[in-house]
């Protein structure tokens, strides 16, 4: 199963959008926000234009309410720290790179995604690999995604001009 991980979108429904469309088009239906999601119509757009599955921690340029996300079935909120397991793989993200080593102090994780920083970065250390997707939102860098498979554990980093 491949999952699209996102961040930093800062209200930026044209790039978010084409993700999405991008999505759609690849079958994947599950999906990670690394935060910074920023407005509450932001959040509905990407609730009422992704069918599957999200996984949202939050950033810390929110600006919605923590309890709207209540109305949203496919998003599960985390607050500031997620975990979950996808093929006996142990998922952690959150969004403040500082955050990681609470990630790591919580859980054993295989990968952790994180946001914040808005530069695409992927590092792998003691077998624990550490994803940054970029900003989808294009703020300060060009826009960016991941994609990762839980099957085989390949990680690609997606420029969506590119796309």
């Amino acid at each position: 199963m491949k999952i699209v991980i996102i961040s930093d979108i800062h209200d930026n429904l044209i790039n978010l959008e084409k993700c999405l469309i991008w999505r759609g088009e690849n079958k994947i239906e599950e999906l990670i926000c690394c935060g910074d999601i920023t407005n509450s119509e932001t959040l509905e757009f990407l609730s009422q234009n992704f069918t599957g599955k999200i996984h949202l921690v939050k950033g810390n340029m929110e600006i919605y309410d923590e309890k709207e996300v209540e109305q949203y079935g496919n998003i599960k909120y985390y607050g500031r720290i997620g975990y979950f397991d996808v093929n006996d793989k142990n998922i952690g993200f959150c969004h403040e790179p500082f955050l990681i080593k609470k990630v790591f102090e919580k859980g054993k994780c295989d990968i952790i995604f994180y946001g914040h920083t808005h530069a695409p970065w992927t590092e792998k250390q003691d077998g624990i690999t550490t994803v940054n997707p970029g900003t989808l939102g294009a703020v300060f860098q060009k826009a960016t995604f991941a994609v990762w498979d839980g099957e085989t554990g390949e990680l690609e980093l997606k420029v969506l001009e590119l796309i």
